[in-house]
């Protein structure tokens, strides 16, 4: 299959994503309550230093600063006119911060506004992901990226404007709890089957998993999603269960043990593999390490 500029035979050619975002914004200074993209503008040195972070540590695939970039969440800040502004910078950094040969998916989430209560309608959420991905696009992203979803229906029109309207590839990834029947499912109660059906008819090209209850957990939800053999399989899992301290969250597997679940994930057939809360770029030199020999 073809992604962005890139032939791809996720078979035999597995990828690596980046790791996560808030807490190297953090690192940096980014104060809680901030708006993180934002940063995009005002300390734009930063966000491009986290995207040659990760590409340095071995990154095929690096986000961009957006992820709450859409017009309801920025709104929040006073900042729903600048949209288009963010989104763009956001877009350039990270291309400019991991260089050639590297993909850069524009990341979008979630608006926090519910369907089911009426808090937004399905035209609403189409055109505040369309104005989105269509300025992500605008910056030279290669794909957008759906991610942290826990709706089936909001991601679902979220994908289906990313793709209708960029025509770029998209991928859709949900946040998923282990149930007490051994299922996996959102804290909407949409199964993981259901998502990846849902993401596939809106368009997207590949799907998986993100977030969540740590990369341990993940394994075997990844089984389950390479076995549906519906749509190439992402997964990009948090490093462990989160503990709250004196010093804020802390996530306490380290980069070894993070790397030694890549393997099985591999062997399931998971074509992308990255970190999200928790992993350093530390932890995406381990994982290529591992990609590495896997290879061999």
């Amino acid at each position: 299959m073809k992604l962005g500029s890139m032939e791809w035979d996720y078979k035999n050619n597995p990828l690596l994503a980046d790791g996560a975002w808030g807490t190297e914004l953090i690192k940096r200074g980014l104060e809680q309550g901030n708006c993180p993209e934002e940063w995009n503008v005002i300390r734009p040195d930063d966000v491009k230093a986290i995207a040659e972070a990760y590409a340095k540590a071995g990154s095929n695939i690096v986000l961009t600063n957006t992820f709450g970039g859409n017009r309801i969440k920025l709104e929040h800040y006073g900042f729903a006119d600048r949209v288009r502004e963010f989104n763009i910078a956001g877009a350039e950094l990270s291309k400019a911060g991991a260089g050639e040969g590297v993909l850069i998916a524009g990341d979008i989430s979630s608006t926090g506004k519910m369907l089911v209560m009426g808090e937004v309608t399905s035209e609403q959420l189409y055109q505040v992901y369309a104005e989105q991905t269509l300025a992500l696009k605008e910056g030279g992203v290669d794909l957008i990226l759906v991610e942290t979803m826990t709706d089936m229906d909001e991601m679902a029109i979220a994908v289906k404007a990313a793709a209708t309207e960029t025509g770029l590839p998209v991928i859709s990834s949900m946040t998923y709890e282990k149930m007490k029947d051994g299922t996996y499912r959102t804290i909407m109660g949409n199964t993981a089957e259901a998502c990846v059906r849902a993401a596939a008819e809106a368009g997207a090209v590949i799907a998986g998993a993100n977030c969540g209850s740590g990369i341990n957990e993940y394994v075997e939800l990844a089984k389950t999603l390479c076995e549906l053999n519906i749509l190439p399989v992402w997964i990009k899992a948090n490093a462990g269960l989160p503990e709250m301290t004196e010093n804020g969250v802390v996530y306490r597997m380290n980069t070894a043990d993070f790397a030694s679940y890549i393997p099985e994930l591999l062997d399931a057939g998971v074509a992308v593999v990255g970190g999200c809360c928790g992993t350093t770029p530390e932890f995406i030199k381990e994982v290529k390490s591992v990609l590495e020999k896997h290879a061999k």
